[in-house]
Formats: structure tokens, sequence, C-alpha cells
């Protein structure tokens, strides 16, 4: 097939694939499936994405797309500036719904498997150092929304939760005589992961007093101003309030998780640990703190380190 060297800035009359079978696979992933509302969200951008480009492509079907055609929308997203890691988003959500497609008769093959995006330098996150963290979290908990908010933050730091799994805990979820809780994580795969003393006691405070906040019959372990589960947004914004009001680099939910597997990695170098905390089913996943640490040991060493440094006056001086 003959292929245009970029889609043009109008798309012409002809329709694409069936919009409708885009829909049908969201409303799969959110009530078979049971994905979280931010893993649809994205599906649906980046499905409307290629199903842009199939329409500037002239492709009308979904079973006439092939391998050739993904690669060529994988070239093409390149060339207009997107990275390999958002490539790889998009190529993942173009191969599950072809796997729906396939379930569904409408596809006989998956055209998107073993297309690879292009490859970019991996991206280190952003990790507190110790006594940031600490800084953090050494605030008191007034009232009963500051306590909540001191609980979420703790919980974060010391179990290593992602947003999602932290505001879908139930009271049920906690046991915080064992020290645990129980974690539903991606693709509904649940956990039990440990919770710190110092977590553990904010928790028990949180609970003391939640009842004076939760509507009757409230399952939710943390809770909104009006009594009903919290939800990712409010999260958030108080992390990122509390975080401000602390003094402390502008805080998101996932920068404490890396913190929490950062310094446990740092602390114990048990990689399987970290991965079996964090919920990651490919251990390659985890290996992104090993860099991470490495990092923090180079800088270490080049700040303290007497052999680090030549002097800069000394150019005649060979290396050690």
């Amino acid at each position: 097939m003959t292929h245009n060297t970029d889609p043009p800035d109008q798309p012409p009359t002809r329709s694409g694939p069936d919009p409708e079978r885009v829909h049908g696979f969201l409303e799969y992933c959110r009530y078979e499936r049971r994905v979280s509302a931010h893993t649809v969200a994205a599906y649906a951008h980046d499905l409307k994405t290629f199903l842009d480009f199939c329409r500037t492509q002239k492709i009308t079907a979904w079973d006439t797309v092939d391998p050739k055609q993904v690669r060529f929308y994988a070239a093409y997203r390149h060339r207009n500036g997107m990275d390999g890691r958002s490539i790889q988003r998009e190529l993942c959500a173009l191969r599950a719904l072809y796997r729906w497609l396939l379930r569904e008769g409408v596809a006989h093959t998956n055209p998107a498997l073993g297309v690879a995006a292009p490859k970019t330098g991996r991206r280190l996150p952003k990790v507190m150092d110790v006594d940031e963290t600490a800084r953090l979290l050494n605030f008191p908990g007034g009232n009963a929304k500051t306590l909540c908010d001191l609980a979420m933050m703790e919980l974060f730091y010391s179990s290593g939760l992602r947003l999602a799994e932290l505001v879908g805990l139930d009271l049920p979820d906690v046991h915080l005589v064992e020290g645990t809780v129980r974690v539903t994580g991606k693709r509904s795969k649940q956990r039990i992961v440990p919770v710190g003393n110092t977590a553990r006691e904010v928790l028990l405070a949180w609970l003391a007093v939640r009842a004076t906040l939760a509507t009757p019959n409230e399952q939710a372990l943390f809770v909104n101003q009006f009594g009903r589960r919290v939800n990712p947004r409010t999260v958030q914004r108080r992390l990122r309030t509390a975080s401000q009001a602390q003094g402390v680099t502008p805080l998101h939910p996932h920068l404490l998780r890396h913190a929490c597997a950062s310094h446990l990695l740092e602390s114990s170098g048990d990689l399987r640990a970290v991965q079996e905390l964090l919920g990651h089913t490919d251990i390659a996943s985890t290996q992104i703190y090993t860099h991470l640490n490495f990092q923090h040991l180079a800088t270490v060493y080049d700040k303290a380190h007497p052999r680090a440094h030549r002097d800069p006056r000394d150019k005649n001086t060979p290396p050690d």
C-alpha cells in the first residue's frame, strides 16, 4: 500500500473505521475489566488520535489495518515530536483494542503486535530525600480534615500506594493490629502490603474522628468534606496544599510512592521485595529505582570523596 508522506491538514470526507467499536471497547474496559477511569480516558484519547490518522490515510475498516500501517503511524507520531514512551502508550491502547475486536469477531489479526515505539532516554522520576520527606510529614493534624490529609500522606509513603489504590481503600481492607492493608491494584490484582508504625498511629487517630465526617454506611477509608469517598483530584489538590504549607516541593501522590520505593531500596537493596510492595508485574519497572540510587551515590561521591575532583589549577597533574 502507498502511504501519504504526511496526513493532510484537512481530513477527507470518507469515514474511517467505525468509532462505535472504540466506544464499545471503552465500555468493556470500564464495566467488565473495571480498569481505572484514568486509563479509560487515556485509551479514549489515544484511540481517537489513531482514528483521525486512519481517516487521513483512507483506512475504512478495523480489519484492513496491517502492521506496516501501524509502524507508519508510530513513525509519523515520532516525526511530529512525540516521545517514545507516549508512542508506546498509544500502541498499548491499540493492542488492547484489537484484542477486544478479535474477541468480538470484528478483526482477525492484531496489527499492533510486534510494533515497537522508537527508543528514547528513560526519564528518572524526581524523588524527595529522607529529610525533605520528614519535613513534609511533620505537621499536626489539628482537625479531622488535616488529620485525614496526614493519614493519606503517611500511607502513600509507608506502603508505596498508587493514587487509585489509596482512593479505592475500604474500611475492611485495613488491618492495623497486623499492620497490613489489602490493596487492589492494576487489573484488579490484590496484594497485602505492610503499614509502618508511624502510619499506623496516624491512621488510628484518623479512624477515631472519621465518623464525624463520613456519611452513614460509607465504607471508604478516606472521605471528603461531604462524607463520601474522596476522589483522585481532591487528593491531589489537598496534598499539593499541604506540601506548600510545609514549604516543600509541590507534591503529587506518586512522588511519595517514588520516595517510599527509593528509600526502601537504598536501605535494603532488596529489589524483589520492593517490586512486590509496589505491585509491579515486570521487575524492569522497579529497576528504575536502582538508577536513582546510583544517581544519589554519584552525587554524594562527587561532594564528599577527596579524589572525586582534581584541583582545576593543577592542569599537569595526571588523573589518579
